[in-house]
């Protein structure tokens, strides 16, 4: 029998655990298993940078329901990479404070309970602490921060190693997981390939359900609320829930809240979606029950003055750690899989609905809706010169619809920014779920090119002929065909991973993505070139305030810059809209031009004002909750204000 290479049997083993696509950035000595993979009809998708590929990554193990994989060199690969991982100890979640920082930038598969397995390169074995050629000891770095991280011992123990990880990543709370390939191990020769043990394909997780006990507590507090409420999380929608809940809300007639990226686990049209009137069903429930949500600075913590002081939670969830956090209560928490759990609730909730005249909420809720989407229209109407964020974005929304109705569930939006994703998320509905990616639990910025690329390969596969969709690896939501990919991106966003547009060129990925131009991180400077470079002389030294600090400031950004060249550059299309009517058109060539799409959408600077994050807001709030959609924010449409001023804040 023929020997084989470690590099062969690692593309092996990911052949047999049913990998399709591989993430990452090639060099030495990995290079020789992506090109091991493609050999086995694996693609792989090369990136600009190891920090969008694990992006990519996550979300494609989101998207799909498998860990998505990753492949980078070791050393600074690594740390690089990290981002897609994310810390699995809670005491990382606050050394730092800002989203720049590397361990809050430890990413994003285990805040976000994402599948990842992440594949690195290192240095031979016999050289560790000698100082050799990208020397990391990844295995010491890495176990705090996934779910296992291991070395196999020899290049026969490979096959299990990775089919090791591979579940761990997969089975449980999903999360990451970590490989690591020595140089030596890589390029080294087995003796025998004929009795090397191979892996195989791992059967889909055990969907744990629910304590009898605990069911019979959970009915009998819905069956006496007043005012109940379902939070419908972005775990609602990994677990393939959309059914159940639909059918639980349906027949129980009780109101919902979607998360954001909960959104389309039932239509955000539904009549019972309270995502318009949030605030008031925070500040009303009384019996809340969460299917895959977490009680963080999302929901407030179940903290008042957002919640009712005398709310009580249910969680359901695959993660017994999570049960009892903040305001949650234990003694009525469910450890189980959302989709096994809710058809038992069912039975306990025997023939009840919930009447919404045996309290004032549901009209309260009925009275904000109305109020909001007024105050929605209002702003989506504005014809001010340059255009506001809800008025570009609204023009995109119309276009876009027209093209392609939310029925159809056609489009998938990927949104980042601090001003972009939070009025996107009220503007632009979902019908269906897994088709709205954002910066997610961890307000990570930097993420919108490559889960723009994961859900591509998702949801159309890689490779096809133009126009047409080959295998796709997620499970089919909406209509059948091929699905367009929409990034509404913020300027400051863009930036963090711009040149993943080469990469969507390269791999023939027409992707239209919409960058909101305002000239500033939050909010620009000047609305006025001429203004503008006032500023800058002043910062520069040059002008007459060089010392009075009223030169550039933190936020600021470059005044308008050309966004859409970067298009141009590697042969897509790229487009310049500064009216209502020049984003229509812009959308409609951007559409249809078969090929990588940059449109460079103008908006007015905004206003500056005291920026904070919306959980640390005053509970005083103008009372919007969100758009015509709603916006399932956790701190939603005008809590975001700065405060005395009409910008937004962030929550990077």
């Amino acid at each position: 029998m023929a020997r084989s290479t470690g590099a062969q049997i690692i593309a092996r083993s990911l052949r047999d655990l049913g990998v399709a696509v591989i993430f990452g950035i090639v060099g030495i000595p990995v290079v020789e298993i992506a090109e091991e993979a493609i050999n086995l009809g694996i693609k792989f998708i090369g990136f600009r940078n190891e920090q969008a590929a694990g992006y990519a990554a996550s979300a494609y193990g989101y998207l799909t329901g498998k860990p998505g994989i990753c492949l980078v060199v070791g050393g600074p690969g690594v740390l690089h990479a990290i981002p897609g991982v994310r810390p699995a100890i809670t005491r990382l979640k606050h050394l730092a404070a800002t989203h720049t920082d590397r361990w809050l930038q430890i990413g994003n598969s285990n805040v976000n309970a994402f599948p990842f397995l992440l594949l690195a390169g290192s240095s031979e074995t016999h050289l560790t602490s000698k100082g050799a050629f990208q020397e990391l000891d990844a295995i010491s770095f890495l176990t705090p921060h996934t779910k296992l991280a291991l070395r196999p011992a020899t290049l026969d123990a490979i096959p299990d190693a990775v089919q090791n990880a591979y579940r761990a990543a997969y089975y449980g709370r999903p999360g990451p997981s970590f490989v690591d390939l020595p140089a030596d191990m890589i390029q080294g020769t087995n003796s025998s390939s004929a009795n090397l043990q191979r892996a195989s394909l791992i059967p889909s997780p055990p969907k744990p359900a629910a304590d009898e006990t605990t069911l019979f507590k959970v009915a009998q507090l819905l069956k006496n609320a007043k005012s109940p409420l379902i939070v419908i999380g972005k775990g609602a929608a990994y677990a393939r829930a959309s059914d159940p809940i639909n059918a639980l809300i349906s027949k129980r007639q009780i109101p919902f809240l979607p998360t954001p990226m909960g959104k389309g686990v039932l239509p955000d049209g539904h009549p019972l979606n309270t995502a318009s009137a949030r605030s008031t069903a925070l500040r009303e429930a009384d019996i809340v029950l969460l299917l895959g949500a977490r009680l963080n600075w999302i929901l407030h913590f179940g903290s008042p003055p957002k919640w009712n002081p005398s709310a009580k939670f249910i969680q359901v969830d695959i993660s017994g750690d999570e049960l009892g956090k903040n305001a949650a209560d234990p003694a009525i928490a469910i450890h189980g899989d959302i989709a096994t759990v809710i058809p038992q609730l069912q039975t306990h909730l025997s023939t009840w609905h919930y009447n919404p005249e045996s309290s004032p909420y549901s009209s309260h809720l009925l009275a904000a809706k109305e109020k909001n989407l007024a105050t929605a229209a209002k702003k989506a109407a504005d014809t001010t010169i340059p255009m506001t964020h809800s008025s570009a974005l609204s023009a995109i929304e119309r276009t876009l619809h027209s093209l392609s109705p939310p029925n159809d569930g056609r489009i998938v939006y990927v949104s980042e920014g601090a001003n972009t994703m939070d009025v996107s998320r009220s503007v632009f509905p979902v019908s269906y779920p897994r088709l709205r990616l954002d910066a997610g639990t961890h307000a990570t910025m930097g993420v919108g090119m490559g889960y723009a690329i994961a859900a591509y390969a998702a949801y159309n596969g890689v490779g096809a002929p133009p126009g047409e969709a080959s295998i796709a690896a997620a499970e089919s939501v909406g209509k059948p065909g091929k699905k367009k990919i929409v990034c509404l991106e913020g300027d400051s966003a863009f930036g963090f991973s711009a040149m993943e547009v080469e990469t969507m060129a390269r791999y023939g990925m027409d992707i239209l993505i919409f960058v909101v131009n305002n000239g500033g991180v939050y909010h620009g400077d000047a609305d006025d070139e001429s203004k503008w470079k006032e500023l800058q002389d002043a910062t520069l030294g040059s002008g007459n305030s060089a010392k009075g600090g009223k030169g550039l400031r933190s936020t600021s950004l470059s005044f308008g810059t050309q966004y859409e060249k970067m298009a141009d550059m590697v042969g897509g299309l790229g487009l310049v809209a500064r009216t209502p009517e020049e984003v229509e058109q812009a959308t409609r060539k951007g559409w249809e031009c078969g090929k990588v799409c940059v449109v460079n959408v103008i908006v007015g600077k905004g206003e500056g004002g005291k920026l904070e994050f919306g959980w640390q807001a005053s509970s005083q709030t103008s009372g919007y909750d969100g758009g015509p959609n709603g916006c399932s924010d956790a701190v939603g449409g005008e809590e975001r204000r700065e405060k005395g001023k009409g910008g937004r804040g962030s929550r990077l």
